[in-house]
């Protein structure tokens, strides 16, 4: 497997490159609400049980998932997307400021709620948190066209002092064809590298530096399921060609990362073994943060997924939308264990 190919000082040299750099991030922002209970009983309007509150938790998500992972990795990040004008606006506008994401690029915007996804867990230690519901407070129309045009013009302002653009595409109505359109080119100008992490939407997402998804994702883009090894093959030439994309990565869970692109032959590299998997919320936002940083510093792409792949693996042992940090990245690598080798 290509990921034998991959020294651990060429991993680690690349983890000390990660800092340093000026990402600007542009996406459906949310905060992600926890709401932990004790069961103490069932319902008797239903056949639910009740829970009493016992404590709760908020924590950035969305398109702030992936700055959070930037920051948290030594580089900065400017957070580029819309709240409504509501308390759980104001509070992400403050989470953000005190995880040291910038939110210059932060607009209110009255026609909309900030998007807030609460999901309702029952814990009784020492078992692990089981989650029982989730409820999403969200709205996915496209912005206004006076509120696309003042996006614009935030994206003139700060993309020109970039090194990399993230846009990130949770399907939320912010990044609209126009918007797209206006990265890409504020990108060629100014030689920014534009990075995305797509949920759907990957027709318009061509001319781009690295195009990410997941393996479902993948199959939806191409119209056919991706099941053997060849399937992935072809599969990732062809959205290499239908996307003009410079690279093209699709995460597969279990099964590792696939990538495919300009000079880089189609290439498997196997997942990196995880003991125990907690919750894998977030994974795929650090590993388009990392991939991004390392694409901005001039890494290879082989190198640049293999960290990602790495970091991604490392979130899902923690709780909600984790970070990794370069102490924790650093002796991942060094451990240099992967699924299917000794």
């Amino acid at each position: 497997m290509a990921s034998a190919d991959l020294s651990i000082a060429a991993l680690l040299a690349g983890v000390s490159r990660l800092a340093g750099w000026r990402v600007v991030v542009v996406g459906d922002v949310s905060l992600d609400e926890y709401l932990f209970g004790r069961a103490t009983r069932l319902s008797r309007e239903a056949p639910v049980p009740v829970l009493e509150l016992v404590r709760r938790e908020v924590i950035l998500g969305g398109a702030a998932n992936p700055a959070r992972n930037i920051v948290a990795l030594g580089s900065s990040a400017l957070q580029i997307g819309v709240v409504g004008i509501d308390p759980e606006g104001n509070q992400l506008r403050d989470s953000m400021i005190h995880e040291r994401i910038d939110p210059a690029g932060l607009m209110n915007v009255a026609s909309r709620p900030t998007t807030l996804k609460t999901r309702i867990l029952s814990h009784e230690p020492p078992r692990l948190p089981q989650q029982l519901a989730r409820l999403d407070r969200l709205d996915r129309s496209p912005l206004q066209p006076e509120e696309e045009q003042r996006i614009l013009g935030v994206l003139a302002e700060h993309i020109p002092y970039a090194h990399a653009v993230l846009c990130s595409d949770y399907q939320l109505g912010l990044l609209t064809p126009k918007v797209v359109e206006t990265v890409r080119s504020l990108c060629r100008r100014h030689g920014v590298a534009m990075t995305i992490d797509a949920q759907g939407n990957s027709h318009y997402y061509h001319d781009v530096d690295l195009f990410r998804c997941n393996d479902i994702e993948a199959a939806m883009a191409l119209g056919r399921p991706l099941r053997s090894e060849s399937d992935f093959r072809y599969g990732l030439e062809e959205l290499v060609s239908h996307l003009r994309a410079r690279l093209v990565i699709v995460t597969r869970g279990p099964d590792g990362v696939s990538l495919c692109g300009s000079g880089v032959a189609y290439t498997r590299l196997l997942a990196f073994n995880v003991s125990e998997v907690y919750d894998t919320t977030g994974a795929g936002d650090t590993f388009i943060a990392v991939a991004t940083l390392a694409l901005a510093a001039g890494i290879t792409p082989l190198t640049a997924a293999q960290l990602a792949n790495i970091a991604a693996a490392l979130v899902v042992r923690k709780f909600g939308n984790g970070v990794v940090t370069p102490e924790e990245l650093s002796q991942a690598v060094s451990s240099s264990v992967f699924r299917g080798e000794e």
